[in-house]
């Protein structure tokens, strides 16, 4: 499977976040090199904050209302950013075992999470983490949007103390 290739698919959805003014992620999931949902991070504008919409939620749920009948563990998750602990949890309940991202979520990342630690459920959740895949790509990105003072969703955080440094 051609990595760079799917997460550009990924990134697009992140630029679209970025020019609606929302926090730029994106996602999509891929089953045998056939993109099957995609999403994007919404709820990050002054309108509207909440922290359910993240791009991987959304693409999950976009893939369950399509009504995709696919073995979950043969799906392949793309992020452009490493997937929060909400996400990472929802994506090992979906049965879904391969995330690919792009950028390290220093502040929020749950995929160096320690499973052994948790109950059966996730601790048998035979995870690979493919992690840097067009990096510099979603750096570019989470810049821009740090950088514009009419975005204040994480604001002066670690994340955006990292990603500025970058």
């Amino acid at each position: 499977m051609n990595y760079a290739h799917f997460m550009t698919a990924a990134l697009e959805q992140a630029e679209a976040a970025y020019h609606a003014g929302e926090f730029p992620v994106g996602c999509i999931l891929v089953h045998k090199d056939r993109i099957l949902a995609s999403g994007r991070r919404t709820g990050t504008t002054v309108e509207g904050v909440n922290e359910v919409d993240h791009a991987e939620m959304v693409a999950l749920r976009r893939m369950v209302l399509a009504g995709r009948d696919v073995a979950p563990a043969e799906i392949v998750l793309f992020s452009t950013l490493e997937p929060c602990l909400m996400c990472y949890g929802a994506v090992i309940l979906s049965g879904i075992r391969t995330i690919v991202y792009a950028f390290e979520d220093v502040m929020g990342g749950g995929t160096g999470c320690d499973l052994t630690q948790l109950s059966p459920l996730y601790r048998n959740a035979d995870m690979s983490i493919i992690p840097h895949v067009r990096r510099a790509d979603s750096v570019q990105l989470l810049k821009a949007f740090f950088a514009n003072p009419k975005n204040v969703y994480w604001k002066d955080s670690l994340l955006a103390r990292y990603t500025l440094k970058q």
